[in-house]
C-alpha cells in the first residue's frame, strides 16, 4: 500500500486522535483566557492600561516569528506530531512556571513581577505559534480538504463542553478565593497542556519519504518558464517575503486577516470595560460567566462554520465570521450604555460573540493550506501567522488611547477596521472551486 493510500485509511482514526488533542487542549485554554483570566492577572500585578496593551504584542509576535525559521525544519521532519509533542511541552511548561510564580511570591505588588510574567507570556505564545503551525501541517498531511470542517466541528463542540465544565466547577471557586486563585489556575492549566501533548502518541502518522516533502530547494520559474531551484525558499524571512510578493491569493488572504485580528488589541480591554460596570462582589462570578460563554460560542461557531466550510469552501464560512466580529466592540458599548433597556448584565453576549475569533483564525489557516500543495503548508501557515502580528505593533498605542480617551472611540475604530476586513474577503477566491496554477505563487508578478 502507498503513502497516500495509507494516509487515507487511517484518516478517521486520526481524525478523532487529533480531535481529542484539540478538545484537551481547549479544556486546559479555558484556565488562561486571553480575553479575562490573563488581563485580570495583569492587572492585579500591574493595573496600567499601556501595559494591558503589551499583552497582545507579545502574543502575536510570539505566535508569529518563531513558526517563520521553523517552516524549514518541520517541512523536512519525516514525523511532524512530535513537534506538536514539544510544542504542547512548552504551553504546559510556561504555565506551571506563572503559578509557581505566583505561589512563591508573598508581595504581588513587587516590580519584578510584571516583566518577568511578560517574559514567560512571550514565551507560551512563541510555543503557541509553533503548535499552531505543527498541528496545522500535520491536519493537512493527514485530513482531507473536505473534512477539516469536520475535524474544527468536534474539536469545538467537545472542547466547549469540557471547558464549561471545568469553568464552572474549578474556575467560579477559585475566582472566588482571596487572591482569585491564580495559582491553582495557571498550574492546572499547564497539566492540562501535558495532558494534550500526551495525545500524540496515539496519532498515526506515516513517515513522508523522497523528494515530495524533504526537498532543501523551491522549484520557481524563469522569465522563459523554465525550472530552477530557489535556495532556502521554503523557510525563512525570504521566503514569506517572496510568498507575500508572488502569490496573489494569498496576499488578499493576508489583508484580510491583518484588518479582522485588530479585534485582538481588544482584548485586555474588554474585561476592564465590564468590571467598571460590575459590583466588586460580583467580579469573581462575572469573570466566570464571561469564559463559559466565550467558550460555548467557540463550540457553537466551530460546529457551524465546520459544516458550512465543508459544504460550500472556507471563503463563505470567513467572510460571515468575519462580518460578525466586526459587531463585538458595538456590542460591547451598547451593553455598557443602558440604551433601549439593554445594560452590564447582558455583557456577557460581547464575549459569546467573541468567540468568533479563534474560529476565525482556524478558518484563515484552513484557506491558506487549500492554496497550495502540503509540502509548503509549513511556509504557509508560518507567513498568515506573520500577517496576522502587523497590527500589532500599535497595540500599546490602543492601550494608551484607551486611558487617554476612553473606550467608545477605541472600539468604534477598531469596529470600522474589521469591518473593511470583511468587504475585502469578497476580492477571495474559493480554492475548491477555483483552478488555480501551481506556479503562480512562484513567479513574480509582471
Amino acid at each position: 500500500m502507498d503513502r497516500e493510500s495509507r494516509i487515507r485509511q487511517l484518516e478517521p482514526h486520526n481524525l478523532l486522535a487529533l480531535s481529542a488533542y484539540s478538545v484537551l487542549l481547549r479544556f486546559a485554554w479555558i484556565f488562561k483566557t486571553e480575553s479575562v483570566i490573563i488581563p485580570a492577572f495583569l492587572d492585579s500585578i500591574a493595573g496600567a492600561g499601556w501595559l494591558r496593551g503589551c499583552l497582545p504584542v507579545l502574543n502575536r509576535f510570539g505566535q508569529s516569528m518563531p513558526p517563520i525559521f521553523f517552516a524549514r525544519r518541520l517541512r523536512a521532519a519525516p514525523v511532524k506530531k512530535w513537534s506538536l509533542l514539544g510544542t504542547s511541552a512548552g504551553l504546559g511548561l510556561s504555565m506551571i512556571a506563572v503559578a509557581a510564580m505566583w505561589m512563591l511570591t508573598g508581595d504581588k505588588q513587587q516590580a519584578w513581577l510584571p516583566p518577568l510574567f511578560l517574559l514567560l507570556y512571550l514565551f507560551f505564545f512563541a510555543a503557541n505559534g509553533l503548535n499552531q503551525q505543527v498541528f496545522g501541517t500535520l491536519q493537512g498531511k493527514l485530513i482531507r480538504p473536505d473534512r477539516r470542517g469536520e475535524l474544527l466541528g468536534l474539536s469545538g463542540i467537545g472542547g466547549s463542553v469540557t471547558s464549561i465544565i471545568g469553568a464552572w466547577f474549578l474556575l467560579q471557586y477559585w475566582l472566588s478565593l482571596p487572591d482569585r486563585g491564580f495559582g491553582y489556575i495557571f498550574g492546572f492549566s499547564g497539566l492540562g497542556f501535558l495532558v494534550a501533548g500526551a495525545t500524540c502518541f496515539f496519532v498515526k502518522e506515516p513517515p513522508d519519504v523522497g523528494h515530495v516533502f524533504n526537498v532543501p530547494a523551491q522549484e520557481g520559474s524563469d522569465s522563459d518558464g523554465h525550472v530552477e531551484n530557489v535556495p532556502h525558499a521554503d523557510g525563512g524571512l525570504h521566503a514569506s517575503f517572496r510568498l507575500v510578493r508572488d502569490d496573489r491569493d494569498f496576499r488578499r488572504l493576508a489583508i484580510v486577516a491583518m484588518l479582522f485580528i485588530s479585534i485582538q488589541l481588544l482584548f485586555p480591554h474588554f474585561q476592564a470595560l465590564g468590571q467598571q460596570h460590575v459590583a466588586p462582589d460580583q467580579i469573581g462570578f462575572q469573570l466566570m460567566l464571561w469564559v463559559i460563554a466565550q467558550n460555548a460560542a467557540v463550540g457553537l461557531f466551530s460546529w457551524i462554520s465546520g459544516k458550512l466550510a465543508d459544504r460550500f469552501g472556507n471563503r463563505l464560512s470567513l467572510q460571515l465570521q468575519v462580518f460578525g466580529t466586526a459587531s463585538v466592540p458595538l456590542l460591547a458599548l451598547l451593553f455598557t450604555s443602558g440604551i433601549g433597556g439593554w445594560g452590564p448584565k447582558h455583557f456577557w453576549i460581547t464575549f459569546f460573540f467573541l468567540g468568533l475569533t479563534p474560529v476565525t483564525i482556524k478558518t484563515l489557516t484552513n484557506y491558506a493550506l487549500e492554496l497550495t500543495e502540503p509540502a509548503r503548508h509549513p511556509l504557509y501557515v508560518a507567513t498568515l501567522h506573520a500577517s496576522l502580528a502587523v497590527p500589532f505593533i500599535f497595540s500599546p498605542l490602543v492601550g494608551w488611547l484607551v486611558d487617554m480617551l476612553g473606550f467608545e472611540s477605541v472600539l468604534l475604530g477598531v469596529s470600522g477596521t474589521i469591518l473593511l476586513g470583511g468587504l475585502a474577503s469578497f476580492w477571495l477566491i474559493e480554492p475548491r472551486h477555483h483552478q488555480r496554477d501551481e506556479l503562480v505563487e512562484l513567479q513574480p508578478e509582471p
